[in-house]
This record gives C-alpha cells, structure tokens and sequence, in this order.
C-alpha cells in the first residue's frame, strides 16, 4: 500500500532529527508536532525547514515542528505509530523493525564530529532546560496539551447551547429545544465539572506518578459527598472557620498536589518492600495527600486563586484600555518563548470564578495584528512569490486563530513584521480593554473561531477589538515593517529572478536599486545588512580597529542575509567561506569579513550564493549567516567591510554611526 502524505512527511521528520532513536516522547497542540529530543545536536533544523508540509521549527521547552492545523494530529499518530508507542509514551531505547534501521543508516551518514558551533548550541539548550522555570512551562504544556482539543469541542457546543438559550428567550425558538439544549450543556459539562480529575490524571503522567492518584487528587478538590449547607457533613476551612468549599483551589490546587504527591509515592515505592508495595504505597500516599491537600492545599491554592483572579480583573478594570495595549502587545513574544502556556491555569481559573477569562480576548488580538502584518506584507512584497504563497497557505488558519504558521513562517524569519505585529495585537488589545467587561467561556483558538465563545454575547465588541488589530498591524507593517530583502523577486522554489522573470543565477538587488556613481572614479558603497552601522575603531578586533588591512566601516547584523557593498566583480572567496574579496569598476579591492574569528568554524554558518568572477550590483545578495550559530560558538558577527588598496582611495566620505537597512546607502569612496 502506497504512503500516504503525512506518513511520508513522518518519515522526513524522523529523518531530521536523528531519528526514531534520538525520540523520548511525541505529542501536538494545534499545529505542533512537539517532540522532547535525546540529543538537541543531532536535529538537523535548516534542513527540516525545506522539508515540504512543514511550516516552521521552534525549539523552546521540547522540539516543535509546526504542520498546522489539521495536518498535526494526523503526522503526530503517524510518528508514533511507526514505533510503536502511543502519544506522550516514551519511545523504547532502540526502536525495533524498519525504522530502527533508518535511523541507523540516518546516523551512520552523519559526520563523526559535529561542529563546534552546533555543539555550543546544543550545550546552552540543555543548559536552558535544566531551569526551574522551563521544566516548569514543559510540564504544563505536557498537561494541558492534550485537552485543548476538548476544550475547544466543548466550548463551541456551550457556545451553541448559549445563542439558542437567547433565542428561546426572545422568542425566536420554542419551548420544544429545551431538551437539545439541555443535552449540550450535558455535553459541555462531561468536560468542566470534571475538568480537576482530566487535570490530575495528566499531571501524574507528567509528573510520573500513578495516574489513578493524580485523578483521586483531582476529584477530591470537588468534596464528593459533603452536602452543602449540612454541618454534619461540612469541613472546616482551618485557616478562616468556614465551611470549605468544593472546587476551592482549583485546577491551581491540583497541580500542586499531584506535584507533591509525584515525591510522596516515589518515597514510598522506595523504602517499602515489594512484596507489599501495591497495597501500602497507594494506601500511604492517599491518606496523607487526601489530608494535606483537604486542610491545607485547597484553602491556600484557594486564595491564590481569588487573589490571582481579583487581580488581573482589578488591572484590566483600572488600566482599561492601557493595560489592554500592553497585554495584547507582549502576547507573541510570550508564544515564541513559549511562555503562553502558564496562562492555561489561570484562564481556567478565572473560568471556574466568574464563568469567563476577560484576558483571553484581548491576548487572542496578537493573532489579529498577525493577520493584518501578513495581509500588508502580500501586498508589498507581491515579486517574491515564495513568501506569498506561504502567506496564502497561514493566513487562513491565522483568521480562524492559529498563529504559530504565521509567527514561524513569515513574521519571526523576517524580523520586523513581528514587531509590527505585535503592535498590531496592542492596537487591538486597547480596544478591547477599553470597551471593558468582554470574556471568553472557554480556552481554544482566537481569531474569528472565539465569536461564538465570548460571554454573555458581547461578540460585537471583541469583533471591533480584531478588526483594530487587523488595522493596526497592516498599517505597521505596510509603512515600517517591510524589509527591502523580502520584496526581493523570487519564484515559488525561492530561486531568484532577474527583471524579466527569469531565474537568476543569484539574488536580485532590492526594488529601488542602487544609482550609478554620481562621479567619475566615485564609487557607492551600501549596508552589506540590516543592522547598527559603526566606525571601524568601535570594532572588537585589533587588526580591523586600527585599520591595518584598511578603512571602511563594520555592522552588527540584525538578519542573516548579507549583500554586495558595492558593483563590482567576485574576485575570491575564502575556502572557510567567512569572507570574500571583490574588486569595483574603478579599481577599488574590497574584503568583506562576516564574524570575527569565524574562520575558526570552518563555513559551517555560511553560505556563499556567488562564485569568483561573477559580476554583481551592490545590494545584491551574496550570502548568508547563521548569527545563531555564530552567537552560539562564542564569536563576534560583525560583519566589516574595508578597503584594502587604500593607495588607490583618494577619499571616503564620512558617515554617521546608527541602524541602517540593508542596501542603504552608507558612503561614497572615490579612487585616484
């Protein structure tokens, strides 16, 4: 039987990341397929991101391959079926039958010494992961991963269930659907009555605890047969005299206890004797967890969680639509980090205490400032046909309120359209925190999918919200946030072309391009990248401070593509390819140096698009470099650009230091 499409595109993810053996585990989200990694190194990410079907990669608390929606369960399945695991099981130290044999002829193709650079990399990522705060944000995102999707079916049917409940009231529907209404909001509730015991048996699995206990945990949180109202049966909140109340605590409460019940069974599994393990440690572990989570845990979680609550609304109350701007602005910088997914307990706590999460509404605006820099970015950059037709594939997705294809795929690679983005989702956000009193039921997607979810039908108000977003970040983008190189034309392989349509044999200079020198022997030099223009004596290097191999002038790169300086011919390129020389029309050699003791890392970052002899225009492109990969080995990514023949310079003329984009103009350099 022939494969499938997502089988295949399985398979070539397996095949970029070392293969079913390099895997701990597998689970997705919306559009990720998240993969926890043995080893960072052995990922080979450039080459997965030309993988076609896969939209972007991310690696924040575990290994993300964004697919999109739709396509990521079905890869995901596929992954773990070819091991034969199910999601979020571990995977088996050798992975038996024809994958385990890919993965050895995978590994076995791979050079005996990575370079140092990604060894670097994958040192600083591990090290990342030791932290507190990220194991923290893994282990949430392992809990409440999995039931987004239940979220998200749940919400709508209660969404469904709130409109015709209205029309009932106003008379639009009889009396004859109160029983399919009844049935939804049965539906609705299979899923939020019981959400604490989802919660707890999850957080067991990711806290390696037995799972049935962490679901105990959860339900005991509910009090199951204390009747309100009755003092016989009623326990008493030790820290106010009280009654205690079910549900005090929360999804918070939960958390914690499973947490502290995860070290309190492995104790017991521990020091008690296996013959009687099964009966005492689940015995043990119950009582004393019931006890402290009972006494102790549900009244303390209990007020962090009013406390937490009281105080997002109080600042969402008193900054209006200030505090709305802020939120909806750091919004996407919190999803690339991955630090979103700390939210998740705290809109279902704000769910649990007032039957809806105003945060929610105005954080989903990011998503809409995303749409609107991806629209204006359509328009302006309509030569480069690779990037709208990525846009033409996330952009529909991103309206229904999934920006990770987005954020991946266009905005984040290009640097300042995320900016502009994130201006977008505060533009958005201060509209909605300027109306006020507009929430969500439920977590899920944003984007128009969250209409139906808003409380108490005040749709309007967050539908104003996004189009102020979608205005906001077109707006941003159109006029400050379109660099010149993604206006560059290229086809829809990202081969580059020329003028006439035809596919270049390197990249094509930007839309404006550059004038012919304006006086004879004068020749233009321009910004070699975007980035902060400086003086050759600001440089960190001796050799190029002082001006030994000549004068000219550096830049710390913002983006990784590097361009011609200046018109003239190729006239070598270094076989580390950290550097290359040219020579201009008027006679001028001219080196152009990417990094700082990056010959070290042996053209592992680079990538020269040119070859010697080749003529070029300044601003055409020539090269790229992995700043990442650079940072990452400890090395310095100046790039700096110097005349060497400076007997042959008659004058230069001066400039001043600040951020250029690439292809300004930054000065003239005349011969004699």
């Amino acid at each position: 039987m022939a494969e499938d499409k997502y089988q295949v595109l399985a398979k070539e993810i397996y095949d970029h990341i070392g293969g079913p053996d390099n895997v701990q585990k597998v689970i997705h989200c919306m559009t990720r397929v998240r993969i926890t990694l043995k080893d960072d190194s052995k990922a080979d990410t450039e080459g997965l991101k030309k993988v076609p079907g896969v939209l972007g990669v991310a690696n924040e608390d575990t290994y993300q391959v964004i697919v999109g929606p739709g396509v990521v369960n079905k890869v995901a399945a596929d992954m773990v079926a070819q091991v034969g695991v199910g999601l979020g099981e571990p995977f088996p130290t050798a992975a038996g039958g024809a994958m385990a044999s890919a993965a050895t002829d995978y590994q076995s193709g791979k050079a005996a010494v990575e370079a140092k650079a990604a060894e670097v990399h994958a040192a600083h990522k591990a090290a990342q992961k030791q932290t507190w705060w990220r194991a923290a944000l893994k282990h949430i995102s392992g809990i409440f991963i999995p039931l987004i999707p239940a979220f998200v079916g749940a919400g709508l049917i209660s969404g469904i269930a709130g409109i015709l409940s209205n029309l009932m009231t106003v008379g639009t529907l009889g009396g004859g659907w109160a029983q399919f209404i009844l049935v939804l909001k049965v539906i609705n509730g299979g899923l939020f009555t019981y959400l604490n015991i989802y919660v707890g048996i999850n957080a067991a699995k990711e806290f390696g605890a037995t799972e049935g206990l962490g679901g105990i945990m959860g339900g005991l949180v509910l009090l199951p047969g204390v009747v309100a109202g009755t003092a016989a049966t009623t326990i008493t909140n030790i820290f106010t005299g009280q009654a205690l109340t079910a549900g005090s605590g929360g999804i918070i409460g939960v958390l914690f206890s499973v947490w502290i019940l995860s070290y309190v069974e492995k104790f017991f599994h521990k020091h008690i004797p296996d013959s009687v393990d099964i009966i005492f440690t689940p015995f043990l572990t119950l009582l004393i967890m019931g006890v402290f989570t009972i006494f102790l845990v549900m009244p303390a979680a209990g007020w962090l969680s009013n406390s937490l609550v009281g105080g997002i609304n109080w600042i969402l109350n008193v900054g209006g639509a200030f505090s709305g701007f802020i939120l909806g602005l750091v919004f996407l910088p919190m999803v690339m980090l991955g630090l979103h997914q700390i939210l998740t307990p705290i809109h279902l706590s704000m769910i649990a205490k007032l039957h809806n999460t105003p945060l929610l509404p105005i954080l989903a605006m990011a998503g809409g400032g995303q749409v609107g820099a991806a629209i204006a970015l359509w328009i302006r950059c309509r030569k480069n046909k690779q990037l709208t037709n990525m846009i033409k594939g996330a952009l529909p997705v991103g309206i229904l309120g999934v920006g990770e294809p987005l954020i991946y795929g266009v905005s984040l690679p290009l640097g300042r359209p995320f900016i502009t983005a994130c201006i977008g989702g505060g533009i958005g956000g201060a509209v909605i925190g300027g109306i006020g009193n507009i929430g969500a039921i439920t977590i899920g997607p944003s984007g128009i999918a969250l209409i139906p979810l808003i409380y108490q039908n005040r749709w309007f108000g967050y539908v104003l919200g996004l189009l102020a977003a979608y205005v906001g970040g077109f707006i941003a983008t159109y006029f400050f946030g379109v660099p010149k190189s993604a206006m560059v034309a290229k086809d829809e392989m990202g081969n580059l072309l020329t003028a006439d349509g035809v596919v270049a044999d390197a990249s094509v200079a930007a839309d404006e391009p550059v004038e012919a020198p304006v006086v004879a022997g004068a020749s233009q030099f321009v910004a070699t990248a975007a980035g902060q223009l400086k003086h050759l004596d600001q440089v960190n290097d001796s050799v190029f401070s002082t001006k030994m191999v000549g004068d000219g002038y550096a830049i710390d790169p913002t983006m990784e593509t590097i361009v011609a300086p200046v018109t003239g011919t190729i006239a070598n390129i270094q076989d580390t390819k950290h550097a290359f020389m040219m020579t201009t029309e008027t006679g001028l050699e001219v080196m152009v140096h990417m990094g700082l003791d990056t010959v070290e890392m042996k053209g592992a970052p680079f990538t020269i698009e040119m070859k010697e002899g080749q003529h070029v225009t300044a601003g055409q492109q020539v090269a790229m470099m992995d700043l990442a990969a650079v940072k990452a080995a400890g090395h310095d990514t100046t790039i700096i650009t110097v005349v060497t023949n400076m007997d042959h310079v008659d004058n230069i003329q001066d400039f001043q230091d600040g951020k250029v984009d690439v292809g300004d103009k930054v000065a003239m350099i005349t011969s004699k």
